[in-house]
């Protein structure tokens, strides 16, 4: 792995340190990361399906709601709340202050942040016999998937504190403009959880070793990124929590920040929550495996874009270099959407064919992959406006704003509870997915309108053109897509025609699906004037000082 301060030449002293890398350049080595701990995810899923199924027991059911319960913590407390409220006090301090300070600030920071979220694991913990009627009420009925869900929730919990100690850790580096270290740590966590699941044998078996996994991932994390702060230079002691003037304003910014940055992991949450009154095996897992599809753009693009996004901001805002923020942000706008609209556009054109292409085997079934696709078809729709998100919210956290983002999401989460609670009296269980899709438009939509309405940001034509283009060209790769998707059956016999049967005719035909989505694409993109060479060239190229 490479040491994270050798990426980026040195800069005079008096220039922001995250402003050494462009913000797509940034961007897209956080991606690079992320795309790589997404294959290594999709390996570990399709191993941990193929072993725990879906519908055929309760095992599955219980392990992702142990999955999910810590990873919305993690995301309301240690990604969405204290990011949202560190990152920007961080960046400032380091710039007025000085290194020495700043690091006082983070180890201020991390102290009350760890003992906040050991609090938290240790009482939901105790608590969580009866927490669980809360998080998934239709359990209650199966008592073996009730207490395993239970039990094995219990032991994935110590995750938090790991997580919340490398999120602030990662926001320290991400300030230094250092992106490495921080985009290869969930490598760590899909490597540990892969290397536990493959020795183990039975459904039972698979979910414990998966779930002991996830507390080993989560240290191991932990560890890694705080070397990596120390090889940067940043030195963040170990302290007793205290209550500092600077830690109750980050708290106060956390608090609202911690809602509004979680508002898409909250609907997800609400949405698993309320599939479990179907009250039989499966639902659970479909919507989980559906999930991963689209975390894959929101994390390449979503993710990685709000990383590099938030200390640029804070930065230029704090230089008042107004032309650059106009600038980062028209930027962060068309390249996630010109990343993302592809993206979602592939999971409603094919969606079936996806998911039995990659996961229909062992103990999951045909049955099990058209049920996942139900709902991947509305989570596909929903993407473009998780990525959105992702990418607006920091525009409102860099301004110390994190109120307005806080009152969009709780009107989001109402929506999707209303909502999903109608669609799945109408159409199933898929309703939920489309009413989390729903909610996540909604939120986007009052954020754009604020940021309007207060003349923060509104793009230029220029970006309004090439935002667009880029719809028309996903629209054309949506079509290649569908048709390939009609004749997917065809298409599969014919491979097995050629002996490709030994090997998966299915799996030969989804990756050649998607090879020829993807060489598609760019070439619409070119056509409808989305990009040009010279602007590809532009984003490859290091950005100079």
């Amino acid at each position: 792995m490479s040491d994270p301060t050798d990426s980026l030449p040195a800069q005079p002293a008096t220039e922001p340190p995250r402003k050494r890398a462009g913000l797509l350049r940034s961007s897209l080595i956080f991606s690079g990361l992320t795309l790589v701990s997404r294959f290594a995810g999709l390996a570990r899923d399709l191993v941990i399906t193929a072993r725990l199924g879906a519908s055929s027991g309760p095992a599955a059911d219980a392990y992702y709601t142990a999955l999910s319960f810590p990873n919305l913590f993690r995301r309301i407390f240690a990604e969405g709340a204290f990011s949202a409220a560190f990152i920007p006090s961080y960046t400032k301090s380091l710039a007025a202050n000085g290194e020495e300070k700043a690091d006082i600030l983070a180890a201020e920071a991390l102290a009350a942040l760890a003992a906040i979220t050991l609090v938290i694991c240790v009482a939901a913990q105790l608590a969580m016999p009866w927490l669980m009627y809360g998080i998934n009420p239709g359990y209650a009925s199966d008592p073996v998937k009730f207490k395993l869900a239970i039990v094995l929730t219990q032991i994935s919990m110590p995750y938090l504190p790991c997580m919340a100690i490398t999120a602030l850790l990662s926001g320290v580096l991400n300030a230094h403009g250092r992106f490495i270290l921080s985009g290869a740590a969930p490598i760590v966590l899909n490597l540990v959880m892969l290397a536990a699941v493959l020795p183990a044998h039975g459904a039972n078996n698979a979910a414990f070793a998966a779930t002991w996994a996830i507390v080993a991932a989560g240290i191991a994390q932990a560890a890694l990124l705080w070397w990596g702060c120390w090889k940067t230079g940043a030195r963040i002691k170990l302290r007793w929590p205290s209550l500092t003037a600077d830690v109750k304003a980050l708290i106060a910014l956390a608090v609202p920040g911690a809602i509004a940055a979680s508002a898409t992991q909250i609907n997800v949450f609400v949405s698993q929550s309320l599939v479990s009154l179907t009250h039989t095996n499966g639902p659970r897992s479909w919507l989980n495996i559906a999930d991963r599809f689209y975390q894959l753009p929101l994390g390449l693009v979503g993710v990685a874009i709000g990383v590099a996004l938030l200390p640029r901001l804070a930065a230029s805002l704090q230089a008042d270099d107004k032309a650059d923020v106009q600038a980062t942000t028209d930027q962060a706008f068309v390249f996630g959407l010109a990343l993302t609209l592809p993206a979602a556009a592939a999971l409603v054109a094919m969606p079936l064919f996806l998911i039995d292409g990659l996961y229909t085997r062992g103990d999951f079934t045909f049955v099990d992959a058209e049920q996942t696709a139900k709902a991947l078809l509305f989570y596909g729709i929903g993407t473009p406006a998780f990525v959105l998100a992702r990418i607006m919210n920091p525009i409102f956290f860099a301004r110390g704003d994190t109120k307005s983002p806080m009152r969009f999401a709780l009107i989001s989460v109402a929506v999707n509870i209303l909502a999903g609670v109608a669609l799945f009296k109408l159409i199933g269980f898929q309703g939920i997915a489309a009413a989390t899709a729903l909610a996540s438009w909604i939120n986007v939509g009052q954020m754009a309108w604020a940021l309007n309405r207060k003349g923060i940001y509104h793009p230029s034509a220029k970006a309004i053109g090439k935002i667009l283009r880029v719809f028309a060209a996903s629209a054309g790769m949506a079509v290649v897509l569908m048709v390939l998707n009609y004749y997917r059956l065809p298409i599969i016999e014919a491979l097995k025609g050629v002996a490709f049967h030994k090997f998966g005719a299915k799996e030969i035909a989804v990756i050649g699906a998607g090879l020829i989505g993807m060489a598609t694409y760019p070439l619409f993109l070119l056509g409808f004037g989305g990009v040009t060479l010279a602007e590809i060239r532009t984003v490859l190229r290091r950005r100079k000082a």
